[in-house]
């Protein structure tokens, strides 16, 4: 059965979003206008991000990024903060005949305990990012820090794709890892512009992967609107980052 947002919670969504939008249109502009002045490129940044039930939609943000960003994750990926993936993809084991303990994947014919310990690797490191960026424009660090680059996903509130308060949409590299039992109920609850996470953790360099998971669940089995109040009312101090990340 399929996660639906409930409708007070929707009504409140439109509501409040609507007001927002009217107000923060001549921050909009400026921002739009300093984006524009610092590097050539569009100044939204759309991604397809995988939501509530696995949805996919594009996800809007301000471009705080150089345009060629997305081909420098490679070249990075050892500095993430969440680590780097070991999964060494052409190393499999071989096939000694017991059924019983063996898991066929796209990559092979694995025994069990090889599987399972890949695929924990896989689970701690399916977030990417990284200190100091060197991707991200001056403009960009700004609005990161101060959390402005997430005002355009009040159009995907309005669209019905986000709510304003839930668990972050994932990329889809990051969605298609997180494929556990303990993880998979995170899914089973909106995508939001803040949450759980964010308001207790954001900003720290020391957060594990799965710790962060862990939050996600956490807020779909007690999501409440007494709850999502208290998130929304201790947002606005944890978008102000201290650490550079």
């Amino acid at each position: 059965m399929q996660y639906k947002i409930p409708l007070y919670k929707r009504l409140f969504d439109v509501a409040a979003t609507s007001i927002l939008l009217l107000i923060l249109a001549p921050l909009y502009f400026l921002i739009a206008l300093a984006i524009r002045l610092e590097s050539k490129g569009k100044v939204f940044y759309f991604q397809p991000r995988v939501g509530m039930n696995y949805r996919i939609f594009p996800f809007f943000k301000f471009r705080s990024m150089y345009v060629d960003a997305d081909k420098r994750v490679e070249e990075l990926k050892d500095q993430s903060q969440y680590g780097t993936s070991t999964i060494n993809k052409t190393t499999k084991t071989p096939f000694l005949g017991n059924m019983e303990n063996i898991r066929v994947s796209d990559d092979g014919i694995m025994e069990e305990s090889v599987f399972l310990e890949e695929s924990q690797k896989e689970v701690e490191n399916s977030f990417f990012k990284v200190k100091n960026d060197p991707r991200i424009t001056k403009v960009g660090k700004f609005i990161r820090r101060t959390s402005i680059d997430e005002l355009p996903q009040l159009f995907n509130v309005l669209r019905g794709e986000m709510s304003l308060v839930g668990n972050r949409p994932l990329p889809l590299y990051e969605a298609e890892k997180l494929t556990e039992d303990r993880f998979i109920e995170r899914f089973n609850a909106p995508a939001g512009i803040t949450g759980y996470w964010q308001v207790t953790d954001r900003g720290k360099d020391d957060v594990s992967g799965i710790s962060r998971k862990l939050k996600d669940v956490a807020y779909a089995q007690k999501s409440s609107f007494l709850f999502d109040l208290w998130i929304l009312f201790k947002t606005p101090v944890a978008a102000i980052q201290k650490e550079n990340v």
